[in-house]
């Protein structure tokens, strides 16, 4: 579990980018459409990193190639990327926002957490 940020510290519509750690590829943190959610930070077509690209709702846009990404499955939705992004868990624990970094090597359930979300 790694701790991202309080809740109030990523405002609707902005993203952050936080490093996992040698096990893992960096992770970009996204707070959209009252929830929030984590992907791998870098686009499947070229290492872009997500946390930079246009967030639209629960898609976010590589500021490279304009690939398209649901933020809840990791899915590309339109070319030039053709694999998914890995998903990642995120908890809301007393107002602080916590990621779990999947060890999954192929995408799997997406999984988010809206702000009022705790896990005891």
């Amino acid at each position: 579990m790694i701790p991202v940020c309080r809740i109030e510290d990523l405002p609707e519509g902005e993203s952050v980018r936080i490093e996992a750690g040698h096990a893992t590829a960096p992770i970009a943190v996204f707070h959209t459409d009252g929830a929030f959610y984590a992907i791998d930070d870098t686009c499947s077509h070229q290492d872009a990193s997500l946390s930079d690209g246009w967030l639209e709702g629960c898609y976010v846009e590589c500021p490279l190639h304009a690939a398209l990404f649901d933020l809840r499955s990791g899915e590309p939705t339109c070319l030039p990327a053709r694999k998914p992004v890995r998903t990642h868990a995120v908890t809301v624990v007393d107002g602080l926002l916590y990621v779990h970094p999947t060890t999954q090597t192929v995408p799997g359930q997406p999984v988010h957490a809206a702000p009022e979300e705790a896990v005891a």
